[in-house]
């Protein structure tokens, strides 16, 4: 062999090596105590008031996915729902505010929406009759669904300046009237949400956190008198906006103690839609990250001025203006999707509304057929596989591995989900269990310095495990396969089995780049889950 195919031999060794690469890693649960709890239906998806002339970038993805217009009937969209067995929907969205309720004696002109380049978002204000409402809660009574409906809170307050401010006292009546008339046919409203996106600056309009806060309590009042003989009333949620420290915590000083049940606000981290690095955002573990921050934040100013109420986040998909065209709706957004389920967690909030079930490039659905979408998939992997109890979670590797532990769904042990950004290394991950007191201040960011009890909790009997990857490895595909086999639905859209593979419990666990694995150790000693 001559120098030349000495130099060809060792380049291609070289290659295969780099192709191959592949990490130890070591990930450790403080298993003792819990670092945070969800809800038990932390996974809760939106349903928007879009009409089909909604467009953002020439492309117009809401054609039949409205409240007022969708299907209600079709099996696929039934299954899809009732396979969560429940699935928590938040009714709401930007044109939240200009939607008129068709009950009662008095109520403001009840038209359908129309483009109105005057009007807020291009739209005059549109109408919930009561046969829609009706058929509505008909289709969440057949599905099981669990019920949070945002609220017009513009109503009766005028526009005070160019920059869209609203001023004086919202109008509750019509919301009132929705809410006596649902009371009366017996319907379950798990929550009402107070406004969409009026915090601080507003997207298109906003109102001061003081007088938010004082509409607040007028709202209070008369939803204790409503419901005052109901053993389990809806909560009452705000401001379902864009998080500032110094509104929010006006909002809740004002409203003051258990006024507002939950504190609500929307998250679009990923930025516009039409973004081209969209695709590369959400594979980057420093940018993911940054919204840790706005999470932290919210969680102190609860504690420091409304500990009686709970965060949530009730609106967020990803990237805003319907999200990505052939991104948001394909397998590479269950990266930033599932990395946000597993960090909300982290810090104290209880539920992460999906925008948006159908409509917009952001659906679990698609529009016209309702056959699911990769991120379908990881959220109802997700609701059937982690349950409520959070556990601090940590590892010894890349930043690109991304980690995060619940003790698992009504089922012994503990259930991590392991998250592999690189698009070169896979890790062969081991599991174990930190023994080490911790008091209730430590978060996930602490490192344990101590190995003196951790002890191989994960390792031992049998694993089950859950490994998600794009078909064809296309990260833009939108066929999942779970463990090779591709998900999807049947003729009448049925829901396929999501079952997974059995490993040996002392074996690591391997995360091939690029891909998503849950996996279950059921053997795994943690008290904090017994």
């Amino acid at each position: 062999m001559g120098l030349k195919g000495a130099f060809l031999l060792l380049f291609s060794v070289l290659c295969t090596i780099s192709l191959s690469l592949g990490d130890d890693v070591t990930v450790t649960v403080r298993s003792v105590t819990t670092i945070g709890r969800t809800d038990d239906n932390l996974v809760c998806v939106t349903l928007d008031w879009w009409p089909k002339e909604k467009c953002n970038y020439g492309v117009c993805p809401w054609a039949n996915a409205s409240i007022i217009d969708m299907d209600l009937s079709n099996p696929a969209l039934v299954n899809a729902i009732k396979a969560f067995n429940p699935l928590r929907l938040r009714l709401g969205g930007s044109l939240q505010d200009q939607i008129i309720y068709k009950t009662g004696e008095y109520y403001p002109r009840c038209q359908s929406f129309r483009l109105d380049p005057n009007s807020l978002f291009g739209f005059t204000s549109g109408c919930l009759t009561m046969d829609r409402w009706d058929e509505l809660n008909q289709f969440f009574n057949e599905t099981g669904a669990v019920i949070t409906f945002g609220l017009n809170a513009l109503i009766g307050r005028r526009r005070a300046s160019k920059d869209g401010l609203y001023v004086g006292n919202m109008n509750p009546t019509n919301a009132y009237n929705l809410m006596k008339y649902s009371l009366s046919k017996g319907y379950k409203i798990d929550s009402w949400e107070l406004g969409n996106e009026l915090s601080a600056g507003g997207v298109s309009a906003r109102v001061s956190g003081v007088q938010y806060g004082e509409d607040l309590i007028r709202l209070k009042e008369l939803m204790n008198r409503l419901y005052a003989k109901e053993a389990n009333p809806p909560k009452l949620m705000a401001p379902g906006g864009f998080f500032d420290a110094k509104w929010f915590a006006d909002m809740l000083q004002t409203s003051g103690p258990n006024v507002v049940d939950v504190v609500s606000h929307h998250i679009y981290n990923l930025g516009a839609g039409v973004d081209k690095n969209l695709i590369y955002k959400m594979q980057d573990p420093y940018f993911l990250s940054e919204v840790a921050e706005t999470y932290k934040d919210l969680e102190v100013t609860i504690r420091d001025f409304g500990p009686w109420s709970s965060p949530w986040v009730s609106e967020s998909g990803g990237a805003f203006n319907s999200g990505g065209k052939d991104v948001s709706d394909a397998f590479v957004d269950s990266f930033w999707y599932l990395d946000q389920l597993g960090m909300v967690s982290t810090f104290g909030h209880k539920v992460f509304c999906r925008q948006a079930l159908i409509g917009g490039n952001y659906a679990l659905l698609n529009t016209t057929t309702f056959a699911p979408y990769p991120d379908y998939f990881s959220a109802l992997l997700w609701h059937r596989l982690m349950g409520s109890r959070v556990l601090g979670t940590s590892h010894n590797g890349s930043p690109y591995l991304r980690s995060y532990t619940h003790c698992s769904k009504g089922k012994s042990g503990v259930t991590v989900l392991l998250i592999n950004l690189s698009n070169s290394t896979s890790f062969d991950v081991s599991v174990v269990g930190d023994m080490n007191l911790y008091p209730p201040v430590v978060t996930q960011s602490i490192e344990s310095s101590s190995t003196s009890a951790s002890s191989n909790g994960g390792q031992g009997g049998q694993r089950e495990e859950y490994h998600l990857t794009p078909q064809g490895g296309d990260l833009k595909s939108k066929v999942m396969l779970l463990n090779g086999t591709p998900l999807t639905v049947g003729s009448n859209g049925e829901i396929p089995n999501l079952s997974p593979s059995v490993a040996d419990g002392s074996a690591p666990v391997h995360v091939a780049p690029l891909s998503i694995v849950f996996a279950r150790f059921k053997d795994f000693k943690a008290p904090a889950c017994s």
